[in-house]
């Protein structure tokens, strides 16, 4: 089985809850990491311990599996190795031999970019990383002697592997081709893309999981629809913070609908997961039961579902791992 899950939003959907609880409910052999690089993060809540990652999948949480980064994302070694550490992960996580080394150089150019002031750019190095790798002047990982200890060929792994899950980064409209451009990231991140990521054909991939949040947040400059102000969101309960950024999200309390139905049918969904149920509709915490919802909540899944023409499988009900409703058994 080869699962790649993305985000159907602006990011910030969830999706490294999402990613930790089918990482260890379906124990995977391989945990993988597409997307840009360490500009994009996902937080995770595990055995009481809330880990931010940037570099890293979320499904590091699963001792048993091998955890890899793919050869479409850019890597920073000082991030990578301060991750391992966190997540007491050393001896199963490995890089592709093909990423892109981010250097100092990178970051310093990303930091004074005019365009990074004006679309709200992360500056952790990965746009001019990329373009580096574009203009054929890009190190690769192969040729870095402080991480050779991590480089294998991924491709080779995950395509030998019986079970792998992929883990994508940023959302939909975060990407370069089919995002709110310019105000997008550096690379396109559906899920074709992110299944090339780390080496794996079209055919190969058997489910893509979109996760959606229950309302909408965006963190950076551009166009949003519906956008309310901070104040109202903190009295909704919606108001986020960025994981690498730490700036304020952006918030609407809509699902972009037009938007999702695109998102939906680019990267062939075949499952969707929601999360913040229980902060949209309170009275739903820790919920493992469908039949436990309230009725209004039920009723905006079921809109999902309407709406998208796709099974909602995965439900979030909480911060933690085990905060999930799992449909996939009664809905596949």
């Amino acid at each position: 089985m080869k699962t790649i899950l993305v985000g159907g939003q602006y990011g910030d959907e969830g999706k490294g809850k999402i990613s930790s609880y089918i990482a260890i409910k379906d124990a995977p052999d391989i945990v993988a990491r597409g997307g840009v690089g360490p500009n994009a993060g996902h937080k995770v809540l595990y055995d009481g311990n809330w880990y931010s990652l940037r570099m890293l999948p979320s499904g590091f949480v699963n001792p048993k599996s091998k955890v890899m980064i793919g050869a479409g994302v850019s890597v920073d070694p000082e991030v990578f190795k301060k991750e391992i550490e966190m997540t007491k992960t050393d001896g199963r996580v490995f890089v592709d031999k093909r990423c892109t080394y981010i250097t100092p150089k990178h970051k310093e150019e990303d930091a004074a970019a005019e365009l990074s002031k004006k679309i709200g750019t992360t500056k952790t190095g990965c746009g001019p990383s990329v373009t580096s790798r574009a203009r054929r002047d890009a190190v690769l990982m192969q040729d870095v002697p402080e991480m050779q200890k991590y480089v294998i060929d991924v491709v080779e792994a995950v395509n030998k592997a019986k079970n792998v899950f992929i883990e994508g980064s940023q959302g939909f409209m975060l990407s370069v081709l089919y995002g709110t451009y310019p105000f997008v990231t550096s690379k396109d991140v559906t899920a074709s893309s992110i299944a090339a990521d780390v080496g794996l054909g079209p055919t190969s991939i058997d489910q893509v999981i979109m996760v959606i949040k229950a309302y909408t947040t965006r963190v950076g400059n551009g166009p949003f629809p519906e956008e309310i102000e901070v104040e109202e969101a903190v009295k909704l309960n919606f108001q986020e913070y960025g994981t690498v950024t730490g700036r304020p999200r952006r918030t609407s309390p809509e699902l972009h609908w037009e938007d999702l139905k695109l998102a939906a049918m680019i990267n062939s969904a075949t499952q969707i997961a929601v999360t913040k149920v229980d902060i949209r509709f309170p009275g739903n915490d820790g919920k493992t039961k469908y039949d436990d919802l309230t009725t209004e909540a039920r009723m905006f899944l079921d809109q999902v579902e309407a709406k998208l023409g796709i099974p909602v499988t995965l439900i979030g009900t909480g911060p933690d791992a085990k905060d999930i409703i799992d449909r996939r058994e009664e809905m596949l």
